[in-house]
Formats: C-alpha cells, structure tokens, sequence
C-alpha cells in the first residue's frame, strides 16, 4: 500500500517554485502578492489562513490578510473585492470560503477579476475549465492531480467516481479527471447505492463532507483512494471522510487524513498565484 504523502510532495513542489518566485522579483522589482480577505472569526478557516500565510513566507510570496468582521455588507465587502482589484500591486486574490450566510458567494465569483482568480473560481475562470483551456485550476482538484501525478498513478482508462459535486471540489475534480483521460462517474448525497459506484471504481475521491463517512466495504481491494475531508473531534484529533484504519490492507494507495490533500490545496494556491503574476506582467509588458 503506498501512503500519498501530500505534506512530502507539497515541499517539493514549494522548494522547485522558489527559482520562479526569485526570477519574477528580479524581472519585476517585487515578488508575486497574494491578498486573502478572511470574514468572521471561524476557527477552522483562521487555521486555514494561517498555514497559508506561511506558506507564502517560506516560498518567497508576499501575502497579505485583510480581516473583516462577520457582519460586514455585502456592498462593504464588494468594495474591498474592487480595491484589490485595481492594486497593480496584488496579483492574487483569495476570499476565504465559508462566509458568513448573508453574504452572496456569486457576488464574490462575480467580483473578483479572473486574471487574479488565485482559487481558480470564479465563474469566468469555471467556464475556461470546462472548455480545456483553463488559466488557473480549482486547487485542491490540481492539488490531487499533482499527488497522482508525483506518485506515476497514471488515471487514463481508469473507472474514477468522484463523491460529491460542490463547485469547490466536485465538479471540477470531475473534469480533471476526465481530461486525464479516466472514466468519471460524479455522486453526490442523491445518488441511489452508493456503494455499488465505489465498490467497482478504480480510483475514489470522496468529498462528502461527512465524517468517517466510508471504510473498507465500501472500496473494492487494489483501488486508489483520495480523502478529501478535514474534520476535528472534541479530542483534537483530525480524521477525513474516510475511515482511513479500515482500508490499510485494501487500497493500493490512499491518501491520509491530515497530510494528504490539504497541504497539495495550499501549494495549488501558491503555484496559481505565481502563474498569475507571471501572466499580468506579460501582459503588462505588451
């Protein structure tokens, strides 16, 4: 069984970005800059920024975190979208997911410009992933794919099912892999036996958003399994959608819960914002 070691990939991966990151100060007079605007005082996403904020320290990437409160307008924070908007300085944008429920996340994909879309999902920046022609890739799908990738697990003629179709992970997961050329059935919290897509998979995604939702009857012996969930218990351990103990001597490769897909998100978001910093002073220059 080979243990998908996002952490160990997503350092590699960080090391081979910072020769970009030195190339572009040098060309440019700054380094790339990513703006991550953060609303309320959620713990999970306060870590989330956090592991970010570092990220971006130890790659060479300036970053910035605009924290603003939960009960912000929707007009307020649109504001804030557009004066990051037109800073030349910042060349990605991140708006920390989940925002308060009064707050319109389509607003949000409406506002922020494409051409600073760090997350790589906004509705401009969705549709250029449906077309195969994508700017920059939703991140914790790129970051999968680049796990699979490091790990020469090759999906092309793979049966792949994708567990759960949120525009975050799902739906974009989905066309990856099927751009990567495997078979790809997406279920979702309708889908009628479940297991009966899982167990006849060759590779598995599973982005339920329910806690130790699956586990060894649910995977057929020799697949590919990539835990997608993060949640807490009330000893502070951390545990996926997965029940990752059961599938030890079943799954030929797995991901773990934490240290898998999380670090590969963070990475994405790094290499996304590189990509697009690069991209706005090509265009500059012209």
């Amino acid at each position: 069984m080979i243990l998908l070691d996002g952490k160990s990939v997503a350092a590699a991966r960080r090391e081979a970005l910072k020769p970009r990151v030195e190339s572009f100060k040098s060309k440019v007079g700054r380094a790339p800059h990513l703006s991550v605007v953060l609303v309320g005082d959620d713990p999970a996403s306060r870590v989330y920024v956090r592991n970010k904020e570092k990220a971006c320290h130890n790659t060479g990437i300036d970053s910035k975190v605009y924290n603003l409160p939960a009960d912000i307008s929707q007009e307020a924070l649109d504001q804030q979208i557009e004066i990051l908007n037109a800073d030349t300085t910042v060349d990605g944008i991140l708006v920390q997911l989940p925002v308060p429920k009064h707050l319109s996340v389509e607003s949000i994909m409406k506002k922020i410009k494409p051409e600073k879309d760090a997350d790589g999902l906004t509705y401009m920046n969705s549709g250029f992933l449906l077309a195969g022609n994508a700017i920059v890739k939703p991140c914790t799908p790129l970051g999968i794919m680049r796990i699979l990738e490091h790990y020469k697990i090759n999906v092309e003629g793979m049966k792949a099912v994708v567990v759960g179709r949120s525009q975050i992970v799902g739906k974009p997961m989905t066309l990856l892999l099927s751009d990567a050329n495997a078979t790809v059935t997406m279920c979702h919290s309708k889908t009628k036996d479940l297991k009966s897509y899982t167990l006849n998979a060759d590779i598995v995604v599973v982005a339920a958003g329910k806690r130790r939702f699956l586990g060894r009857g649910d995977f057929k012996a020799g697949s590919v399994v990539i835990d997608v969930g993060m949640h807490g218990s009330g000893a502070g351990e951390l545990c996926g959608d997965v029940r990752f103990e059961e599938l030890l001597d079943v799954a030929a490769a797995i991901t773990p819960v934490p240290g898998g897909v999380g670090p590969m998100t963070i990475c994405s978001l790094l290499e996304n914002t590189v990509q697009l910093a690069e991209l706005r002073a090509i265009n500059y220059q012209k």
